[in-house]
């Protein structure tokens, strides 16, 4: 049973730009700043109670659990990372390059991810 409260740990995700949540078949991964300036992550392998938390706090969250495998496995190597908390890269985007949080969302949700409260039809781009 998953009792921890990840409220403090949701709000540092929403108080960073880039910060979401990233749910995958092996689990989930909340990426946000810490409280001295630096990425941190927070993983574990039962998502339903976070990512029902994070939706409901508004923070980004791209589920992408329910796509082929290797899909994702070609998205998360081949892909760009998500700017978490720092400026992306200049485009174009490839492994190991930093892009926006909303360009990344957009990826996988073509490749069938849900994503939740990110705006993916919208024209203005989220910078992280």
């Amino acid at each position: 049973m998953d009792d921890r409260d990840y409220s403090a740990d949701i709000a540092k995700a929403l108080a960073t730009p880039g910060g979401h949540l990233h749910v995958g078949q092996a689990g989930w991964i909340l990426h946000y700043v810490n409280e001295s300036g630096g990425r941190s992550s927070l993983s574990w392998y039962r998502a339903e109670k976070i990512k029902a938390l994070a939706i409901a706090a508004a923070l980004p969250v791209i589920d992408s659990s329910g796509i082929d495998f290797g899909d994702a496995v070609r998205l998360a190597v081949s892909g760009p990372m998500i700017a978490v908390g720092g400026k992306p890269d200049p485009k174009p985007w490839g492994a190991f390059s930093y892009a926006p949080l909303i360009e990344v969302a957009r990826t996988y949700a073509a490749a069938g991810a849900e994503v939740y409260n990110l705006d993916l039809e919208g024209t203005a781009e989220l910078a992280a």
